[in-house]
């Protein structure tokens, strides 16, 4: 949505029509949870969510997940388009907890809990699919 959040300060600014013909609650799960911008780098390991650094981070993450899905029930979300590769937000592929850029079949926290709880999950990779879920189902 173009807001600095990412773990580098950075944004991951798209422009799809999605974006333009329906309403958007945008959060940052791990910013919401309490971790700052800039942050250092996290990755799944286990159940836990690591950062480089070897601090256990999971709680933020763990709140951050939880806020989401308040907001989605409060407004009566069906539809999050999270980032892809995120620890908070993938909905098919994260980081395999090395550090080392390797990609493994798994969710993040948040796109997982609010999978568990009813809500489709799509990555800015899959905004067509997402156009289409809205159409046929709203």
């Amino acid at each position: 949505m173009g807001r600095n959040v990412r773990y580098d300060g950075k944004n991951n600014y798209i422009e799809h029509e999605i974006f333009e013909k329906n309403q958007i609650f945008p959060i940052c799960p791990e910013v919401d949870g309490g971790l700052p911008t800039p942050r250092a780098p996290s990755e799944i390991i286990g159940d836990k969510v690591i950062n480089i650094d070897g601090e256990d981070v999971s709680d933020f993450f763990q709140k951050g997940a939880n806020y989401a899905l308040l907001i989605a029930k409060k407004h009566n979300i069906k539809v999050a388009i999270l980032k892809s590769k995120s620890p908070s937000c993938s909905n098919n592929m994260v980081y395999d907890g090395t550090f080392s850029k390797r990609l493994v079949p798994k969710m993040g926290v948040t796109a997982k809990l609010l999978e568990k709880n009813g809500i489709k999950v799509f990555n800015e990779n899959e905004l067509e699919e997402a156009l289409i879920y809205l159409r046929e189902h709203t």
